[in-house]
């Protein structure tokens, strides 16, 4: 119970520092946006609202004026099934690719940011 308050207390200065400090932006004209948010849809992000790797997945994300729809499997049964049958894993972040077809699914922070920053930058 003790551990649960603790967690859930660092969780939300986490999220209040990620507030308080997020990067500005990336700037596009309006037809180069349009082309992202396109893309973008073919992405979702799973993911909890204060799992520190999932805000530095978040923060890149904003940072590069992605809108990448969130899943938040600790709010969703759903969501956390659709994870585990397709990814074999509740681990978050993982971001979920549909590239015509096929589903990827990527696990790691790192491997996530790098991903979208080739991809939309």
């Amino acid at each position: 119970m003790i551990l649960r308050a603790i967690r859930e207390g660092l969780g939300r200065i986490i999220m209040a520092v990620d507030y308080l400090t997020r990067p500005k932006p990336m700037e596009r004209e309006a037809q180069e946006q349009g082309a992202v948010d396109t893309a973008a849809a073919e992405l979702s992000l799973y993911q909890f609202q204060a799992c520190p790797f999932c805000v530095k997945t978040r923060r890149a994300m904003h940072r590069l004026n992605v809108s990448i729809p969130l899943r938040d499997i600790r709010q969703s049964a759903d969501h956390r099934k659709d994870l585990m049958e397709g990814g074999g894993s509740t681990k978050v972040p993982c971001l979920r690719i549909e590239e015509g077809s096929e589903t990827r699914w990527m696990y790691e922070s790192n491997d996530i940011i790098r991903y979208l920053e080739e991809r939309f930058v």
